[in-house]
Parts: C-alpha cells; sequence; structure tokens
C-alpha cells in the first residue's frame, strides 16, 4: 500500500538526455494532476547544455540529483522522541522514558545533540553512588528539587543551585545534630520547631520539611535573615531520602563523548553492522545539518520502506540510477529495446516504438484528459525535436510529428528555428574536456557476456564536429578501460546532412563495424550516410554483429 506522505520519484538513466529530463518532469506532473501521491522528477546525472538550455527557455527548475536509491534511515520509522535539556532531572528523564516505552534519552540544547542517557545509567545512580555530596557535585538546581519532591518552596528561589555542601538526615535531637550539620548542608527533617531552628542556625542552605507539616512564621523569618531556603513536601522522611537523588540533572550521568549517531541520508546497508557491534539499544539521527530528530533502533530495520520509483526513457538495468534493485519499480514508461531491468513484481508497463518518450507521455495526457500547459508543452516538444533530430530519425513515426506539431503551438514556438537554437546550445562544448564530452550522451549495453556503450553528439555545423572528433578520439581508449567497457563507439552526428561519423576503440570493434554497414573504417572512424539514430540504426546492427 502506498504511502502518500512519501514522494514517488519518477527518474530517467544516467548521462540523461534532453528526453530521459523532460519525460520525468512532465510524467510527475501527469501523475500528480490524476493521482492522490506526490510525485517528484529526479535526474541521476549531470544536465547536458542542451538540457540546460531547455529548462531555461521555459523556466522549468531542473530536477534535484539522486545518485543512489537504496533504502535509506529517512525510509525507517524514526522515533520522533523530543530531546531532554542538560538540566532535566534523572527522574523526570525516567518517566519520560517511561511514558515513550525506550530506555535511552537523547540529550540536546537547542537542535544540537549533547549526549545520552539510558535507564541503565539511572539504575547506577541508586545502586552505586553513596557520596552525601552528590547533589552538590552535580550542580543539582533547586528547581529539580522541587519537583522532584513534589515540594513547594516557602523561602528562597528555585533559580539556585546547589554547589556545596551534603545531604543530612535530622533524625537526632538537635543537641547532636549540632555535630554533624554543617555550613551550606540540606537538611531534610520532620515538623519539630527545635529541629528546624538547629538546623537554620547551623547554616544550612536548604531545610526540607517532610509530611506536610505546618512551617510557623517564626522559622520562616529566621530562614530570610539567614538566607537559608525551606521546602515544604508531603512526602515522608524515608521518601525523600530516597527521591532526592533523582533530582540531580542528567548532563551528571550522560555519555558525552564518542557518540555513535546517525544521519538521515545514511543507507541502512552501511549501518547495520555497527548497529550490531553496539550494545545500545537505541541511536540518535541527525537531519543533514546535524540536527537532532530522532532515534532508530533495530526493529525499525524490519519496517524500512523502499523508495518507490518509476524509470522513464530506459528499462536497462545498467542505465538506471544506482540503487535500483533494492527501489520498488512501479512503472516503466520508454521506447527503446526490452533490456534487463527486473522487477520483483508486475509493474505498469508502457514501451511504444516512439521516437520519444515524452510522445508516449503526451498521448497519456491526452488519454486521461489533463490540459497542457505551455511549460509543459515547452518541455515535451523539445524532447521530441531532441530525440528525433528534428524528425529526421528514423525512429520519428507519424505520431511524434503529430505531437510535435499540436505542442509546438501550444508552446508558441517554430520548430525549426527552435531547434536550431537548442542544437546550438548543446554541441557548445569548448568549457568541456574530452571525457565530459564523451560521457554527456552516453549509453551503456549488454550484449550476451560483452559490455559496449555509444555516446552521440548532434550538431548542424561539419566545423564543430570536426572539433568535437579531435578532442575526443585520443581519449577513447582511456574511456573504455575506465568505465569497464569491451568497445565504445561515438557517433558524429550531423543533423543537416543525416549522416554520422562513428570513431571507435576495443577489440573488434572495427571488424564489428565493418560488418554491420558494409562499409570500409577508414583511419580511425568510419562514414555512415543516413545514420542518425543510436536507437535505430547503430545498436540493432552492432547488437546483430555481436551475437553471429
Amino acid at each position: 500500500m502506498a504511502d502518500i506522505n512519501r514522494p514517488i520519484y519518477v527518474v530517467g538513466h544516467k548521462n540523461p538526455d534532453t528526453d530521459s529530463v523532460c519525460a520525468a518532469i512532465a510524467y510527475a506532473n501527469l501523475k500528480n494532476q490524476i493521482t492522490n501521491q506526490k510525485y517528484e522528477a529526479k535526474r541521476a546525472g549531470h544536465l547536458n547544455e542542451e538540457t540546460q538550455f531547455v529548462l531555461k527557455r521555459f523556466g522549468v527548475e531542473s530536477p534535484q540529483y539522486i545518485k543512489d536509491v537504496r533504502t535509506q534511515v529517512k525510509d525507517m520509522e524514526i522515533r520522533e522522541l523530543k530531546g531532554g535539556s542538560e538540566g532535566m532531572s534523572l527522574k523526570k528523564a525516567w518517566e519520560t522514558m517511561k511514558d515513550a516505552g525506550v530506555v535511552t534519552l537523547c540529550v540536546t540544547e537547542g537542535q544540537k545533540l549533547q549526549g545520552l542517557i539510558t535507564t541503565g545509567d539511572i539504575v547506577t545512580t541508586y545502586m552505586d553512588v553513596y557520596d552525601a555530596d552528590i547533589l552538590s557535585k552535580a550542580n543539582t538546581g533547586y528547581k529539580n528539587i522541587v519537583e522532584t519532591l513534589d515540594g513547594t518552596l516557602l523561602m528562597g528561589s528555585d533559580s539556585d543551585k546547589l554547589t556545596n555542601g551534603k545531604v543530612v538526615i535530622a533524625a537526632a535531637s538537635p543537641e547532636l545534630l549540632e555535630d554533624y550539620i554543617e555550613k551550606d548542608d540540606v537538611v531534610i527533617l520532620g515538623n519539630r520547631y527545635e529541629t528546624q531552628l538547629c538546623a537554620i542556625e547551623m547554616e544550612a542552605q536548604c531545610i526540607i520539611v517532610c509530611e506536610g507539616a505546618k512551617v510557623a512564621s517564626t522559622i520562616l523569618k529566621q530562614a530570610e535573615e539567614h538566607n537559608c531556603k525551606v521546602i515544604s513536601t508531603p512526602h515522608d522522611t524515608f521518601t525523600v531520602a530516597r527521591l532526592i537523588n533523582q533530582s540531580m540533572p542528567i548532563s551528571f550521568f550522560m555519555k558525552k563523548d564518542d557518540l555513535v549517531s546517525f544521519h538521515t541520508d545514511d543507507f541502512i546497508e552501511d549501518i547495520q553492522q555497527i548497529m550490531a557491534q553496539m550494545r545500545h539499544r537505541y541511536f540518535p539521527v541527525l537531519d543533514e545539518n546535524d540536527n537532532y530528530v530522532g532515534m532508530i533502533s533495530r526493529r525499525n530495520f524490519l519496517g524500512a520502506r523502499k523508495k518507490q520509483i518509476i524509470l522513464v526513457d530506459h528499462n536497462e538495468k545498467n542505465q538506471a540510477v544506482e540503487g535500483m534493485d533494492q527501489a520498488d519499480i512501479l512503472e516503466i514508461i520508454d521506447h527503446h529495446r526490452l533490456g534487463t531491468v527486473q522487477t520483483a513484481g508486475p509493474v505498469f508497463f508502457r514501451n511504444q516504438p516512439l521516437g520519444s518518450t515524452c510522445t508516449i507521455i503526451y498521448l497519456m495526457y491526452k488519454e486521461n484528459g489533463v490540459e497542457i500547459t505551455p511549460t509543459m508543452a515547452g518541455i515535451m516538444i523539445s524532447a521530441i525535436l531532441s530525440d528525433t533530430l528534428v524528425y529526421r530519425s528514423p525512429t520519428c513515426t507519424e505520431v511524434d510529428k503529430r505531437a510535435g506539431a499540436e505542442l509546438a503551438k501550444i508552446a508558441g514556438i517554430e520548430a525549426e528555428e527552435y531547434a536550431k537554437e537548442m542544437f546550438r546550445a548543446g554541441s557548445n562544448l569548448g568549457s568541456k574536456t574530452p571525457t565530459q564530452i564523451i560521457h554527456q550522451d552516453f549509453k551503456k549495453f549488454t550484449v550476451d557476456d560483452q559490455t559496449i556503450a555509444i555516446g552521440q553528439i548532434n550538431s548542424m555545423s561539419t566545423e564543430e564536429l570536426e572539433e568535437i572528433k579531435a578532442k575526443v578520439l585520443p581519449e577513447l581508449e582511456n574511456t573504455m578501460k575506465a568505465d569497464g567497457l569491451d568497445m565504445i563507439f561515438f557517433m558524429l552526428t550531423n543533423i543537416l546532412k543525416e549522416s554520422s561519423e562513428v570513431v571507435f576503440a576495443g577489440n573488434r570493434s572495427e571488424v564489428i563495424l565493418e560488418n554491420s554497414f558494409n562499409v570500409k573504417a577508414t583511419g580511425d572512424s568510419v562514414n555512415l550516410q543516413g545514420v542518425v539514430s543510436r536507437k535505430k540504426q547503430i545498436l540493432p546492427a552492432i547488437v546483430e554483429a555481436l551475437q553471429q
């Protein structure tokens, strides 16, 4: 069942071209209008110049880059338990953890993580702490003492802290008390007037009167004169003695150093081993700004929700965003040959032999009765013109042409003139390195046991294509090795001449091209008249030659 609060990502292939990016944008927009889900267009690579021109021309924001769609901490159920302050009492921390059903509490200042305290830490304070002066060592605030004892402050300020003295139970006679009450002690006592007066005169900094006993006005007056605080509590002496250590601030016992925390963007497969090695049951989670957002435990792995994605303009695994096999693929919208993407269950799969994925999406707008705005029309006509090389590619169909004509009218552009601007922007590669040029429109394919790649650059200028050839040719061998390829082919397509010069590298690449097109290589390239389509002309011929 879909989670309407989580976005579904619509994403094209790596090294995205204009059709891939525009299809993601247009299809996410369509799905947002016909469903109650939230869809977001994403891109799996850097935008090339042509696509940047298109988005700027029609005022569309670039889809956010997504490198990996593996399950992350943000996809788990994060326990959004508010962090405790460093001054929070042990009693309040215990109650907070008990109410929330957790054994760990994160300590924060503002939104920043300061430490951790566990129920085990609190138990230790009861079992292992014997110091009568532990409250002063912990700089315990009087506000904590009053709250912990359910008391009332009759004299003094609760904003002060206990920095000196020990806790004393005044169980003896006033004469004996003089031997062990010292200056700045906190004295727990009952309703005996003489005992209260003795403690004040011995310069105790606070007396705690138990069982709600009435405190005489003369005692309060003496307390004021001696700067002694007076707290009244309904509890008996035994209970007060047991509770008072719970007023200490958690900062005194919390773990501050070497904290193990995770970020919302961490991949869960990367943190599982770390969690398994730690004795903690809960771990703090921080956002990209290192602000505390909640906690996770090992059991949260069971409910981790895979990312939901829709693939557009591809169905080859090696072209897909990283981690694709760990995501839930909901749909595939494509116009290429059937590739290597496998899904865990049935998905909506629409694959039509058209010149552009955006032509398919245009048809889906029509089928669903959704109005196409000038902006969406501009996005889709750009993709169609790019993928069909202004209707010159053999992949172009009458459906593409009819879709293009209507979209151009809605967008308010003249297709031929606009296409010249678009292709000119796309072939302006002066600032790019040879490797960047090769990978600008670059796709990998697996044929039997061999991995090949075909890159393509389109231009309306012969001179520009010659310059690009001079740049990329020396780099083909290095690219082939770096990308783990058996062969690489790079198409320099002249749109006006409707032809391509193909440069190549790799064992048997020259023979494969010659056999595929019945031509002879001249130097490091072959010239192919009438060949402009990677999908419909180059790839099928190479695949057939490789399989023979």
